[in-house]
């Protein structure tokens, strides 16, 4: 097979290693990375040409090759969301629900992973409870990192490739970039960092009422 595919004639060759490409991404239920293409098209093949052709063919199409996690996937185009959801129901539920507590809780820890409970806790001023640890842990958003070289070890959080596929990241240098945000008067690194945040946003989710901060706790 590999001699019949090499001596095909190079413009048929290369739109052979296109359906190739796209039929693995097609198949695959997880963003497929670079080594396993390599596998397919060989290393001294242009796999990021062929990405760029693949994704010129699907410029009109409601779906597309997206960058995420390190790797390459099918998405649909965001504006046909609705659409689907009125069709078949998704989206219309929570599979992965995320309180507005939570959401704060992950985007500190994307931001200045690794970074142990006692520290998240400092820097929203309330107790970080473990079940919020835990709901993040479930959801394959978080997992555990390095131990942290304050006494007692703690463990320390860091996001995890479900993180970076889930919100449509490719790595973390995808995240928003920081003045973006406190523009946006979405968070401030200078305010988390000195003790200061809108508690009200923490009410009721995510930390465990009348306790102090634990700067060493650990889920």
């Amino acid at each position: 097979m590999r001699g019949t595919f090499a001596q095909l004639p190079p413009e048929l060759r290369w739109r052979e290693w296109m359906g190739r490409v796209e039929a693995v991404i097609f198949a695959s239920p997880e963003p497929v990375t670079r080594e396993a293409l390599a596998k397919v098209v060989g290393r001294d093949c242009n796999l990021d040409l062929i990405i760029a052709d693949i994704r010129a063919e699907l410029a009109g199409r409601p779906y597309e090759l997206a960058s995420v996690a390190g790797g390459w996937q099918h998405r649909t185009r965001r504006h046909y969301a609705e659409a689907i959801g009125v069709a078949t129901g998704l989206g219309t539920t929570d599979a992965k629900p995320l309180s507005q507590a939570e959401a704060l809780v992950l985007l500190c820890i994307g931001y200045f992973q690794p970074i142990t409970r006692g520290e998240l806790s400092r820097f929203f001023g309330r107790e970080i409870s473990r079940d919020t640890i835990g709901h993040l842990r479930r959801l394959g958003f978080i997992a555990a990192g390095p131990r942290s070289p304050q006494p007692g070890a703690p463990y320390t959080y860091v996001t995890t490739r479900e993180f970076l596929s889930h919100f449509g990241f490719d790595t973390l240098r995808d995240l928003p970039d920081m003045e973006a945000l406190e523009d946006a008067g979405l968070l401030s690194k200078d305010r988390l960092l000195a003790g200061e945040f809108p508690w009200a946003l923490m009410q009721g989710e995510g930390y465990e009422e009348g306790k102090e901060a634990d700067p060493e706790g650990e889920a």
